[in-house]
């Protein structure tokens, strides 16, 4: 991505710092080393196995299914899950992962086969996408990290991972590598925070999804499935 012209920076820097009583900072910001970090030590000392289990029982608290299989075994479990949410259309990223764990003969050929309406992100399609997603069923992706504290999936956009994916269709499947799963938030930001340091491209979009969608504005009473997908799927692939 090419570097824009910025235009007035010193006048609204010196603006700022004005405002806040002080000279503006021209050096390095260097990052404070708290003596307190509390947010490193939730779940520390955790494997993956304890993590896999905090992610199952906050799915229940979240409204999402749970599901555990393995590599061998997903194309089977992932063809049950959506028949359970009433078939196709099916819409899916454009993610090498989905060849790389064989599910691309159930994209290309055995629904298809089935009369069940396939579409995988096509980048040079356009806006042509966000209408498939509009009319599909089932939107599925991969989980590129996965936090056990809340249960949230973490979605990396890019040309061939449209964001629509995961929340214009009536429901919702996540696959989740066990290896994506880490204990929270504060591995999240830190991984991305990496990536900015490294001069890393960093995804044009990053998703935090919890589940199905779900509004407490009213009267604090809880209503799920009011502006997105109204169900959700989580299927852990234990062997990666």
């Amino acid at each position: 991505m090419a570097n824009g012209a910025i235009h007035n920076r010193d006048t609204f820097l010196q603006t700022i710092a004005k405002r806040l009583g002080r000279e503006p900072i021209t050096s390095t910001v260097l990052r404070p080393d708290w003596k307190h970090q509390p947010q490193w030590t939730v779940f520390q000392g955790y494997s993956q196995d304890d993590l896999l289990e905090v992610l199952k029982s906050q799915c229940s608290r979240i409204h999402t299914d749970f599901v555990a299989t393995t590599a061998d075994a997903l194309a089977a479990t992932l063809k049950q899950t959506v028949a359970q949410y009433g078939g196709g259309p099916v819409v899916t990223w454009n993610d090498p992962r989905f060849a790389e764990y064989r599910l691309m003969p159930l994209l290309q050929s055995e629904w298809p086969n089935e009369q069940i309406d396939v579409h995988i992100w096509d980048a040079s399609a356009g806006r042509k996408n966000i209408e498939w997603a509009e009319k599909a069923n089932v939107g599925i992706t991969f989980s590129d990290i996965t936090l056990a504290e809340s249960g949230t999936v973490v979605l990396f956009s890019n040309s061939g991972k449209g964001r629509t994916v995961s929340f214009l269709p009536q429901t919702y499947i996540a696959i989740i590598p066990k290896s994506t799963i880490v204990p929270r938030m504060t591995q999240a930001a830190a991984y991305i925070h990496k990536q900015i340091e490294n001069g890393e491209q960093v995804a044009s979009c990053i998703n935090f999804i919890t589940g199905p969608s779900n509004s407490a504005d009213i009267e604090m009473n809880l209503v799920v499935g009011v502006h997105g997908p109204v169900k959700a799927t989580y299927i852990v692939v234990t062997d990666r």
